[in-house]
């Protein structure tokens, strides 16, 4: 088993670019699976965290309803957003300035081989990052993501999640607002729950700005720790436009 993962610094990126990164990656790992179980080769597959910002972008999954997705063609333009049907479980969702969003692309088979842990240890990520700011996160029965206040008229989302899994090989994975806009999500029934609000780490700190280098060290810290892998040297990922 090897759990190395290389952890991949993306900056500001396209949606799109990253997402066929991503399937560049998850692809790749596939084919050495297959090989091996064809060949017998015995090759090791990597691991990657991918960390990146996007420009604003709604992205709806396998299973969203197109519904849940309020604006026409002409007035995403107007707000500079795109938008996105995408190969990941769960439904609508924003992505933009002042989120974290990470794709571990892992193999699970170097881990464990349970989806539902795995999604788990992606919520509990960002439970003990957002602990360290003093925050109580927590999860909500039935709903994936990490919240705050669950069970009372309060409740509010600060991390989206959704993934897509194939032989055990991930992708996709987790935004957590950091210092979000969060009147873009007004545009959207986030992940279709209606009745529940979002929430961001500047706004629940009371402060203007959140360091996004400092947050995304803690889960990295944080994933490292769960997970039990060993942290690759960080890259600059380098894709062509």
């Amino acid at each position: 088993m090897n759990r190395k993962v290389e952890v991949q610094d993306m900056g500001l990126r396209d949606y799109k670019e990253t997402w066929d990164y991503q399937e560049e990656l998850f692809g790749s790992i596939l084919d050495i699976k297959m090989k091996n179980r064809r060949e017998g080769a015995g090759l090791e597959t990597p691991n990657y965290l991918l960390f990146v910002e996007h420009p604003h972008v709604y992205t709806l999954g396998k299973s969203g309803d197109v519904h849940n997705m309020l604006l026409d063609e002409k007035q995403l333009e107007a707000k500079g957003a795109t938008f996105y049907k995408i190969n990941r479980g769960g439904d609508i969702t924003y992505h933009g300035p002042g989120q974290i969003v990470g794709y571990p692309i892992l193999d699970l088979d170097n881990f464990f081989t349970d989806i539902h842990k795995y999604l788990r240890f992606l919520e509990e990520v960002i439970i003990r990052t957002l602990a360290e700011y003093g925050l109580k996160a927590t999860r909500s029965e039935g709903e994936t993501g990490v919240w705050l206040d669950v069970g009372t008229p309060f409740a509010r989302k600060i991390c989206a999640m959704g993934v897509r899994a194939s032989r055990w090989v991930t992708m996709h994975g987790f935004a957590l607002n950091v210092n979000a806009d969060l009147g873009y999500f007004d545009h959207i029934i986030p992940c279709g729950i209606r009745g529940k609000a979002v929430t961001s780490l500047h706004v629940e700190l009371g402060k203007q700005e959140v360091s996004e280098t400092e947050v995304r060290e803690k889960i990295q810290k944080h994933f490292f720790d769960l997970f039990e892998a060993e942290s690759v040297a960080s890259v600059k990922a380098v894709t062509e436009n």
